[in-house]
């Protein structure tokens, strides 16, 4: 049987096609996460980190708690005290996402626990020396000194004795109280 040279040559074109489609498809599905090092226990989705409880970053190679720990002073008016200007240090704790807060409200011997989500420092509910404490604070970054932003702290400072809430921009609904300004 005889094939014609046309026939040939059209099966060999029809064959490298074929050939290249297939390789064409398999180098555009390439793992995305073939690359990539997530540290610190991070695990790759789709070409990116996903960070576990405590770390940040592109690869989840920082420690999301650092940019709080340090010494700050302490601008605030709460809706019951005067004006005041003091310092606090934050402290790591045990755990990667706690810190504990020394001086807080310049009045507590007993150093205050908080815990670190991303940009955010929770207090929880504390009973401390007479008077419970709870709130949050946000890490504001500053654009042109990056990680040398400040913090606004939002809380509460309950008197048990005298049930009186001295507020600090926590509960909006109290006039006279604004969030409490940390810088380093």
């Amino acid at each position: 049987m005889k094939f014609p040279f046309k026939a040939i040559v059209l099966s060999s074109l029809a064959t490298v096609a074929a050939f290249c489609t297939v390789v064409y498809t398999s180098s555009c599905n390439q793992d995305k996460c073939k690359t990539i090092t997530c540290a610190n226990g991070g695990v790759c989705n789709d070409g990116a980190c996903t960070c576990p409880s405590g770390y940040e970053g592109s690869n989840c190679e920082k420690v999301a708690r650092d940019k709080f720990i340090g010494n700050w002073t302490v601008f605030e008016k709460g809706s019951v005290t005067l004006a005041a200007q003091y310092p606090i240090s934050i402290e790591p704790a045990t755990l990667v996402t706690d810190v504990v807060i020394k001086n807080f409200y310049n009045y507590f011997r007993t150093p205050i626990r908080a815990t670190v989500q991303g940009d955010s420092l929770y207090i929880p509910n504390q009973q401390y020396e007479g008077k419970v404490i709870f709130g949050v604070a946000q890490f504001v970054s500053n654009v042109t000194y990056g990680q040398y932003g400040h913090i606004e702290a939002r809380y509460q400072v309950i008197d048990t004795a005298t049930q009186k809430v001295n507020d600090f921009g926590y509960n909006q609904a109290i006039t006279g109280s604004d969030p409490s300004i940390w810088n380093k």
